[in-house]
């Protein structure tokens, strides 16, 4: 089980400056490096606290869960303006006009957070940072989905990708992480930590009628989302993308390759208080 001490988790030392992630999507690394190894990703209107900076990188600590990695600084701004607005889409672009015609400037994925001028023109919203945006791809902070495993199925087939947790490529926590925050659950980043942090365990999982739609199937390093108590949906490097597949064929399959499964977890879509692990420093 990870500590809450984790270095995943650390804060690092010093006095942070709060930047805003204004690109797409701002991949988050290991090390200072171009090609470094990606961690996760921070998408468009995210915060994050920067400590100091090497290069062309800052070594930063996300606000959503806390993760510590580099993260290019030409992919973030100060100072953070509120977001007023969240992508209720898979994936939507956001424009230099208020016109399908004009110019995309980049790719905004389900969950990225915008800041709205004030200004509209038809059904197009003018988006701080990042250009015009439909109106209908757009949802108020507010607006919460009610079933985790729906918004993990609409990732299907999307190519798997270490350390992705956007519609165009993910790993198999960043999609329960992505299912669940659009359910206004907060969950940790990776696998083993959800494991560990994430609901309840469910005892004697394997009896007849104990599983259910939404429930977390967790393995040595892997997890996936049930869609039907015998149904597992989950990005993975066998199918190398989101795929569904009948539960027993993926223990069988997974079996041969990290063991058995080591737990079940049930996360109830409820807000009680700030969990450990996000509020610890």
């Amino acid at each position: 089980m990870p500590e809450l001490n984790d270095a995943r988790l650390t804060r690092p030392p010093g006095t942070p400056v709060r930047y805003q992630v204004t690109a797409g999507v701002a991949a988050i690394r290991a090390a200072p490096l171009p090609d470094g190894e990606m961690v996760t990703h921070a998408l468009h209107g995210e915060t994050l606290g920067v400590f100091r900076e090497e290069g062309e990188f800052g070594l930063c600590q996300l606000s959503r869960d806390r993760y510590v990695g580099w993260v290019l600084m030409e992919a973030v701004s100060a100072p953070v303006l509120p977001p007023t607005h969240k992508v209720s889409a898979l994936r939507t672009y956001c424009f230099s006009g208020p016109d399908f015609k004009s110019s995309p400037r980049f790719m905004l994925c389900l969950g990225a957070r915008v800041v709205a001028t004030g200004k509209t023109s038809g059904p197009w919203v003018q988006c701080e940072r990042a250009g015009w945006v439909h109106q209908r791809h757009l949802a108020a902070l507010t607006d919460l989905e009610t079933d985790p495993a729906a918004v993990a199925e609409r990732y299907l087939e999307t190519p798997y990708l270490w350390g992705g947790r956007e519609s165009l490529g993910l790993d198999c926590s960043g999609l329960v992480q992505q299912a669940f925050e659009a359910c206004g659950v907060q969950l940790p980043r990776d696998s083993d930590m959800q494991a560990a942090w994430a609901g309840e365990a469910v005892a004697d999982w394997q009896l007849p009628g104990r599983l259910q739609r939404g429930d977390l199937v967790f393995w040595d390093g892997h997890v996936g989302i049930l869609t039907a108590p015998d149904t597992l949906l989950h990005a993975n490097v066998h199918h190398l993308c989101v795929a569904r597949e009948p539960l027993a064929e993926a223990i069988a399959r997974i079996r041969t390759v990290v063991g058995d499964i080591t737990c079940v977890r049930r996360v109830p879509l409820t807000h009680g208080p700030v969990p450990a692990w996000l509020g610890a420093d």
